[in-house]
């Protein structure tokens, strides 16, 4: 019995209960009970027949549990203790209670928690692979197409369009990886670490590892129980995820703008206006900038509540399930909507070209020009400047000028100017690898099928 003789006041059962959001753990408690059965009845502490009906049972609750048809009680505190009930209705409560036999609600809720997480993590890089690939098919389309490259919102130099949107696909890459370490991070098992000492039992912990799926056990009791570094490793790569989702869902609302008009979303990916029947407006796209905040918020609740938190459990780590869930949900739902939407998602090629033929994006290409030449680049820096504010005041273009004006501000500016300012070789003079030049993007197609592979 409790140590406790008073039932739990209304106002504590109402914040101490975590049936409501811990359901979803569900599945792998089912799972980890089932391989803790068969533990138990290697060690004896179970009859054969008994672990037969104790597994049976779990079955049974664990198909109640997946068909919605499971009916939870306003006793049930949290969805192991529902399981267990449950587990007496059917084989006794006698046999039931026995489940728990070499096992701590500490050890059993870390083990748990790990199992979602690592599940999670191969979901998500699944989702991030499937949007690398959308990626790279677009690039692969637009790779020939320029548009203006950007530094804080300027214009500042051309590249082609499959060249921008790489940028996102090596975004995404590093966030594979990043859910890699948070998934083998959660594959050391917490389960035989007991309340925070260990057990009595002599649990075989590697079988019990290799049948839940983890690679290790965890090498120390204590922190078997404590440790929650593998959800915060789910949190911070989600959060850096969300961020990269951020940052492509801002520019799609920037270009899907009129100012710029260089994107068109699938209507199905907009919404119109209640009161201007004219607009098409990104919402798409602007929730995905949105919900970074969320994630980022989820990743700093659990640092909160972690921070500072004497060893080995408190209740404050009942606090660790709803930012993973809610994080574990909201990228889910991002990186699929993302998929939709660059299915759907149509360039204005036209519209780029136009923009990126702004000649002073090729100021830089004179620069580049002169210090061939022999001009030390700041001094190059500082003759362009020239031609510019030349053009400026004068409402003309680079090419605009005379040879005679060109001349007149560098001597060493001649008739390889004017050949500089063809459209062309602006792109393509970015030679080196990993630049926009079109043999370096053809490179960083075959790197990219690579990484997917």
């Amino acid at each position: 019995m409790p140590r406790s003789r008073k039932s739990p006041d209304p106002r504590f059962w109402k914040m101490n209960r975590s049936i409501a959001f811990d359901v979803r753990l569900a599945p792998f408690d089912v799972r980890q009970s089932q391989v803790h059965v068969s533990e138990l009845a290697r060690l004896g502490v179970l009859e054969e027949e008994d672990a037969l009906r104790l597994g049976d049972a779990l079955g049974e609750v664990g198909a109640e549990l997946a068909s919605g048809s499971f009916e939870f009680e306003p006793g049930d505190e949290d969805i192991h203790m529902a399981i267990e009930r449950r587990l007496g209705e059917i084989c006794g409560p006698d046999l039931a209670g026995r489940l728990h036999t070499g096992r701590s609600r500490n050890d059993q809720v870390a083990t748990d928690l790990a199992m979602f997480t690592a599940e999670g993590a191969v979901k998500t890089i699944d989702q991030l692979t499937e949007v690398q690939s959308e990626i790279l098919r677009l690039a692969r389309i637009h790779a020939d197409d320029p548009v203006p490259g950007y530094t804080h919102l300027q214009r500042a130099q051309p590249v082609y369009l499959g060249h921008h949107l790489m940028a996102y696909f090596w975004m995404f890459a590093r966030d594979r990886t990043r859910f890699a370490a948070a998934r083998k991070a959660a594959r050391s098992l917490p389960l035989g670490s007991g309340a925070m000492a260990g057990v009595n039992w002599d649990l075989d912990r590697d079988r019990l590892a290799a049948e839940l799926g983890f690679e290790t056990v965890s090498p120390n009791s204590v922190d078997g129980v404590s440790n929650r570094d593998f959800a915060l490793d789910f949190l911070a790569a989600a959060a850096i995820c969300a961020t990269h989702l951020s940052r492509f869902g801002s520019e799609i609302v920037l270009w899907s703008s009129t100012e710029f008009g260089f994107v068109r979303l699938d209507e199905a990916f907009t919404s119109g206006s209640s009161i201007m029947p004219q607009k098409q407006n990104p919402d798409s796209a602007e929730l995905l900038r949105a919900k970074s905040a969320r994630v980022g918020a989820d990743f700093q609740g659990l640092l909160g509540v972690l921070h500072a938190l004497p060893l080995t459990y408190s209740k404050d780590m009942q606090e660790d399930k709803e930012p993973l869930f809610d994080a574990v949900d909201t990228i889910e739902s991002s990186l699929s909507m993302l998929t939709g939407m660059l299915e759907g998602i149509e360039f204005d090629v036209d519209r780029m070209a136009l923009a990126s033929g702004d000649e002073m994006l090729a100021a830089t290409e004179v620069a580049d020009l002169l210090v061939r030449k022999g001009m030390p680049f700041r001094e190059a820096h500082s003759v362009v400047g020239d031609l510019v504010r030349l053009c400026l005041d004068s409402d003309r273009t680079l090419s605009a000028l005379s040879s005679e004006e060109v001349s007149g501000i560098s001597d060493l500016l001649d008739g390889d100017y004017f050949e500089v300012l063809e459209r062309g070789s602006w792109l393509d003079s970015k030679r080196t690898a990993g630049g926009t030049s079109r043999a370096s993007l053809e490179a960083q197609f075959e790197l990219a099928e690579a990484e997917l592979r």
